[in-house]
């Protein structure tokens, strides 16, 4: 039986990221570049790269509607350290910035290159609390919240919480906490990123794919400056979420001894540029600075994604504002360079499941579907394989 051990290795080479680099997509989009975070070393298979990219997006490059310039606050200007040995352009590796009504996208770099979220996914998170539970609905606080890893809105042991207010916390503080007990009531982290999953992939995010509920690091974690758009403007349409993404400050319950407060909304987009209608902002080593946030101006709206980015030489909020301000300089029937859809193509191959028996490497190459070449090889060997068997 070698020949099966034959084509059982050649069939595991033609599978691997490696193999279909290339096939589809732009080079080294398909997975989050490295080095990957501790928290990613189980690994787990790449998303599948859609055969017709989504919106019409198959763009690698810059892009502006009307050939117009990218501003000069995102334009690579040097290295900047991200890791051990690891250095890439600042300040930003892609972005979307597109019409928050028509869907019509104004302004691109790399709109489908996977990178990871970090807390920008906290608006899927919203997304899937908002459809699945009662805003009224009281959660009590537990210990484990008060040991979370990263920010914290300041939940606790015997504090009761709306899930309003968890969502004020998720949303302006950024609390990872109040993530964590959302997802404890959507039934568990598990069932919350499962659910969040198979949201994205309902709207047409296929690039996204939640680790954590928080966008904390996990294996597999992923999305784009393109799903980060898509995912704003659908949240925007709940009254509650785009209600308090635009609040500057509300009163927050204490929990035991620790006495109630204010919780400040912590986006310096919301006060700082003119028409803000909120904004949300992630980071983490891995990830590096991300941000999704509107703006409306002379009665038109406008979403801004920025994935993969740094604070200099120019902050965040001031490169989104650098992409808004050319949005609304163009004319509002400009040609548009694709749009942001609100389900999923028919046509569209879905994301595949994760496989967490697939290790990624830090740099791993792009995937796609397989080449045609290689499943013609695989028919040979098969057909080799028969022949042999009838001889013998």
């Amino acid at each position: 039986m070698r020949w099966v051990a034959v084509v059982g290795l050649v069939v595991g080479l033609l599978v691997t990221p490696a193999a279909a680099a290339g096939a589809a997509g732009c080079p080294g989009q398909a997975v989050p570049p490295g080095p990957p975070a501790a928290e990613e070393t189980a690994g787990v298979a790449p998303l599948a790269v859609p055969s017709e990219p989504v919106g019409g997006l198959g763009v690698c490059g810059d892009r502006v509607a009307g050939g117009g310039a990218v501003p000069a606050e995102l334009d690579a200007v040097g290295p900047v350290a991200v890791g051990p040995g690891a250095v890439q352009p600042s300040p930003t590796a892609s972005f979307v910035l597109a019409d928050l009504d028509t869907g019509a996208v104004l302004a691109v770099r790399a709109p489908h290159a996977r990178h990871r979220p970090a807390s920008t996914i906290k608006v899927l998170t919203a997304i899937v609390a908002l459809r699945d539970l009662d805003p009224d609905l009281v959660v009590e606080g537990t210990a484990e919240d008060l040991r979370i890893d990263g920010s914290r809105a300041g939940i606790g042991p015997g504090g009761r919480y709306t899930v309003r207010q968890l969502l004020a916390g998720m949303l302006l503080n950024s609390g990872n906490d109040t993530a964590a007990a959302l997802a404890r009531t959507l039934g568990g982290d598990a069932a919350t990123v499962d659910e969040m999953r198979a949201t994205a992939a309902s709207l047409g995010a296929l690039d996204t794919r939640p680790a954590t509920p928080s966008g904390l690091d996990g294996p597999g974690g992923a999305s784009s400056a393109y799903d980060l758009a898509l995912l704003f403007r659908v949240a925007l349409r709940d009254p509650l979420f785009a209600t308090t993404i635009a609040t500057p400050s509300v009163p927050f319950p204490g929990y035991g001894d620790v006495p109630g407060f204010e919780l400040s909304n912590s986006s310096r987009f919301l006060t700082r540029y003119p028409g803000a209608l909120g904004g949300k902002t992630g980071f983490t080593d891995a990830a590096r600075h991300t941000f999704v946030g509107a703006a409306e101006r002379d009665g038109r709206r406008l979403v801004v994604a920025l994935v993969r980015g740094e604070q200099s030489p120019a902050p965040m909020t001031a490169q989104a504002a650098a992409l808004l301000d050319l949005g609304f300089a163009l004319s509002a029937d400009v040609e548009p360079l694709g749009v942001l859809v609100d389900e999923a193509p028919a046509t569209t191959t879905p994301p595949v499941a994760a496989d967490p028996g697939t290790p990624v490497p830090d740099d791993p190459a792009p995937v796609g579907p397989l080449l045609v070449g290689g499943t013609a090889l695989l028919l040979a060997l098969l057909t080799a394989a028969a022949l042999v068997r009838r001889r013998r």
